[in-house]
C-alpha cells in the first residue's frame, strides 16, 4: 500500500476537506504525487500567462483556502508523451473513487464530465477539482 510522502502531504493539507478524503483513499490503490493544492495569486497569474491555466486570480479553485482543485499525478510520474495513457488511466481511477464516494468532481481531462476525453481543446490531466461545495 502507497502513502503520500511529507511534501505531498504537505500540499494536499492546503485542500478542502472532501479533497483530503478523497486522495488518501486514492493513494492506498494507486501511487501517486500531489503537485499542488492551494496556489498563490503571482504563481495563478504566471501560469496563465504560461498558458498553463486559462483562469486568472483570484478566478480559479486553487486560489481558495482551503483549495477546491488539487494537482495529482500518478507515481512515479514520466511527463514524456508516450505514457500520456497513464494519466487518462489514473484521470479515470481518481473519477470512479470519487463518484463511489459521493464527491463530486472535475478532471481536467474531460471538463464536461460527458466521459468523451476527445472533444477537450485545454486539456490539463494533472487538474481535479470539486464541483459542489457545501
Amino acid at each position: 500500500m502507497a502513502k503520500f510522502g511529507r511534501v505531498s502531504e504537505a500540499r494536499l493539507d492546503t485542500c478542502h476537506d472532501d479533497l483530503v478524503k478523497l486522495f488518501q483513499v486514492v493513494v492506498e490503490f494507486f501511487d501517486c504525487s500531489i503537485l499542488e493544492g492551494y496556489r498563490s495569486e503571482e504563481k495563478q497569474n504566471l501560469y496563465y500567462k504560461q498558458g498553463k491555466s486559462k483562469l486568472k486570480w483570484p478566478d480559479g479553485k486553487h486560489g481558495r483556502l482551503p483549495s477546491q482543485a488539487v494537482d495529482a499525478v500518478p507515481y512515479p510520474v514520466n511527463w514524456d508523451e508516450s505514457d500520456i495513457v497513464r494519466f487518462y488511466y489514473f484521470g479515470g481511477f481518481v473519477k470512479g473513487v470519487a463518484a463511489a464516494m459521493g464527491v463530486s468532481i472535475r478532471w481536467g481531462g474531460d471538463w464536461d464530465n460527458d466521459t468523451q476525453t476527445a472533444d477537450e481543446r485545454f486539456k490539463d490531466l494533472v487538474h481535479f477539482e470539486l464541483q459542489e461545495v457545501l
